[in-house]
């Protein structure tokens, strides 16, 4: 079976993720260890015990998905045979990892100074990001660029399926203008509860901070294609792979992009790894066809399913 994994990005973290992992599998208790040294706070005290506002703070919310995720995939990866990876925005780095591109504490080390570099961009310069539901996509770039200028920055931060764009900028500037979308067709329009704008111009300063650490550390060639957001397209050349990394921060997440190009590479199977299904819903939004089929790997249970995929 022709098989993608997808790695989760930020919205999809649970107080107790990580929980039966750590109490079932020696390994898992390993990697979260060395986690917890390079990032020198409890990670696996957040992850299973929280509080939830903790926990969903950027600083802690991406290392505790990506070592989710990174568990996850060294318990399930015996037992699978996947043709390319993808990861939505913080998913990258586990997709990384998967490939070989990363090592462990490589990609651990980056995800940590990730989180940690956002938050702080997000205090000082304030930004939000709002989800846009059933609008054309190209009415809402349309939208972005009339009311981007001197009074503030809107853009197209995210194109999850088609229909559903999450835009991000100032954050006073884009709660004044949000209505518009709404005004212009949108059925939905709902501000998401982020640190900051993601994936635009106002992460330059992380953006910045983060390549320097991305430049210096060794990426490998992949083991199979890599999908990355910027260029939704499969890439095997480690450097082509770093440098679309380094645009990332500041650059839209082409998501329902890259689902529509590995359907057409022949892609039928989408698997989805880390805590919830909000992939697998994109897929589905993404890809109409029938002919696709779609899990997730979030739990000790869950391996149990992918023998042979």
């Amino acid at each position: 079976m022709e098989t993608a994994f997808l790695f989760s990005g930020q919205g999809s973290q649970y107080v107790g993720m990580t929980k039966d992992l750590l109490s079932g599998f020696p390994q898992a208790s390993l990697m979260m260890q060395e986690a917890c040294d390079i990032a020198g706070f409890p990670l696996d005290r957040i992850c299973v015990d929280g509080p939830a506002d903790l926990l969903k703070e950027t600083r802690y919310t991406q290392p505790a998905l990506f070592v989710h995720e990174a568990i996850l995939w060294n318990l399930a990866k015996e037992f699978v045979n996947p043709i390319a990876f993808a990861g939505h925005s913080l998913g990258e780095y586990s997709a990384l990892y998967a490939s070989g591109v990363l090592s462990f504490r490589d990609a651990c080390s980056l995800v940590i100074l990730r989180g940690s570099i956002m938050f702080k961009a997000g205090e000082k310069q304030p930004g939000t990001m709002f989800a846009v539901i059933g609008l054309e996509d190209q009415k809402v770039e349309q939208l972005c660029q009339e009311l981007s200028g001197k009074d503030g920055t809107i853009v197209a931060a995210n194109y999850n399926s088609p229909g559903q764009i999450v835009l991000s900028g100032d954050a006073e500037y884009l709660r004044a203008q949000a209505p518009l979308f709404k005004s212009a067709g949108a059925r939905m329009v709902t501000e998401l509860q982020v640190s900051g704008a993601f994936h635009s111009s106002l992460m330059a300063s992380a953006s910045e901070e983060l390549g320097k650490a991305i430049e210096s550390t060794l990426f490998n060639k992949p083991d199979k294609p890599v999908y990355p957001n910027v260029h939704a397209l499969p890439i095997l050349d480690q450097n082509q792979l770093k440098h679309y990394l380094l645009q990332q921060l500041t650059s839209p997440v082409r998501w329902s992009q890259s689902i529509q190009n590995m359907y057409n590479a022949g892609i039928k199977h989408f698997c989805e790894i880390g805590p919830g299904k909000v992939l697998q819903g994109l897929v589905k939004r993404s890809i109409t066809a029938s002919d696709i089929s779609i899990q997730g790997i979030d739990t000790s249970l869950d391996i149990k399913l992918v023998q042979g995929i």
